[in-house]
């Protein structure tokens, strides 16, 4: 809440820099460039999971034999998934294909090798964002969230200098974004590294030996993660490269800017969400209950009532300031990103308490059945109604197959839970 409202406000003043510098062009594709990331976090082939819990179940992380087996295996499937990224997009750099993915929102001239060098700066970060799902399994999801605040002041400092001494770096202004991902993805490493060493240089060093060392089994997690991170991701971000196929570069700009003004409120409830991952986690493990994922939905939806209606009276000044006047944003447009953001923060809680093989796997399944629904929507809603249509298709598929699905699933779990212990303990009894 202290660190997510200064990087919004941050990222404001670089929108205006980048509108009055470099003009509505290079904004719609800066936007579009960091979109990206969105589309493909499932490169990490979903071992975020099994790290998670595997450091919150472990008793003491420096020795313990699951999470060094666990690291082992993620480290080795984290090279090759970089590679294989860093191999693509080098091939679709070279070939002239990125415009063909990416639409009309891509400058001709300088997106190409804009969005190579974007690919390429998110392989090395993936490459080594691991760091932050060890702190995350410590109970240090505010480090986490303090070091990935560096990201939008090293873009910003790096913009002020390039227009001080005159050089025009708009259309790479995306490649700065992601650097700034490495290196805070380097600073998390380093302190997870701090935290729970010798383990992490042990399994660093094993992780070489592919034939000798054998890893850990993190597919039973990584599969469902997987699917999530392939599926959500093309249902819930492809909404600029939609609008960039069917409505060009003004629709673009308005559905990012009322993004970027809305989702600080998505991610500071995504951020405390995470935090309850190992809870929940520790509590599968132990057998003992602190929270309860329903109560905890129904007050992060009140919390992100409050924030989108605050946010909704202020949008129209934050789009005057953001773009100087050249962006309006349609009352619509607000309403729509608004209901989208309390959904989102009801159903978190829920998703973080699904994190077992069973859950994740539930959570997979609707995550299919919400992608043909939600892209089908948000395509045709785009066509007539422009930068509120894939709003209002992504509102329909999280109400339906995340929160509405998993308040379902939470509560039979419960149920179910509280049935086994009764049955342990007239068991005990007898």
């Amino acid at each position: 809440m202290m660190v997510l409202p200064i990087s919004a406000i941050l990222g404001i003043v670089v929108t205006r820099l980048i509108i009055d510098n470099y003009g509505e062009a290079s904004y719609a594709q800066y936007m579009l460039l960091v979109g990206i990331v969105s589309l493909i976090p499932f490169a990490d082939l979903g071992i975020s999971a099994a790290i998670m819990n595997a450091v919150a179940e472990a008793k003491d992380p420096r020795t313990d034999a699951n999470l060094r087996g666990t690291l082992i295996t993620s480290m080795r499937i984290l090279a090759g998934s970089a590679t294989t990224l860093a191999v693509i997009a080098a091939i679709l750099t070279l070939t002239g294909s990125w415009s063909t993915l990416l639409g009309e929102g891509l400058d001709g001239q300088t997106g190409e090798l804009a969005a190579g060098l974007c690919i390429m700066a998110l392989a090395l970060a993936m490459l080594i964002g691991f760091g932050q799902r060890i702190l995350i399994g410590l109970h240090l999801n505010f480090v986490a969230i303090l070091i990935g605040g560096l990201q939008t002041p090293m873009v910003l400092l790096t913009l002020l200098g390039a227009i001080a001494i005159g050089v025009d770096i708009g259309p790479f202004v995306a490649v700065i974004s992601y650097a700034g991902l490495t290196v805070t993805g380097a600073i998390m490493l380093f302190l997870a590294n701090r935290r729970i060493r010798p383990i992490l240089g042990e399994a660093f060093r094993d992780a070489w030996r592919v034939f000798s060392v054998r890893g850990g089994r993190v597919f039973d997690t990584a599969w469902p993660m997987l699917i999530q991170m392939v599926a959500l991701p093309l249902a819930m971000q492809s909404n600029r490269l939609i609008l960039s196929h069917t409505s060009g570069v003004t629709e673009l700009s308005t559905y990012s800017l009322a993004s970027q003004m809305f989702n600080p409120i998505f991610s500071v409830s995504v951020a405390a969400s995470m935090a309850l991952w190992p809870v929940f986690a520790r509590a599968r493990k132990t057998g003992i209950s602190e929270v309860s994922p329903v109560k905890l939905s129904l007050i992060f939806a009140s919390f992100a009532l409050v924030a989108v209606t605050a946010m909704s009276f202020a949008s129209p000044l934050l789009a005057q300031l953001a773009s100087g006047g050249v962006i309006q944003l349609p009352i619509a447009l607000v309403i729509a990103f608004a209901v989208l953001m309390v959904a989102q923060a009801a159903k978190s809680p829920l998703g973080m308490y699904m994190t077992d093989a069973r859950g994740l796997r539930f959570q997979a399944y609707m995550a299919l059945a919400m992608l043909p629904v939600n892209v089908g929507l948000s395509v045709l809603l785009a066509i007539q109604w422009g930068a509120v249509g894939p709003v209002i298709g992504s509102i329909v598929g999280v109400l339906l197959f995340q929160l509405f699905a998993n308040w379902i699933y939470v509560r039979r779990d419960q149920r179910r839970r509280a049935a086994s212990e009764d049955v342990v303990g007239t068991s005990t009894l007898v």
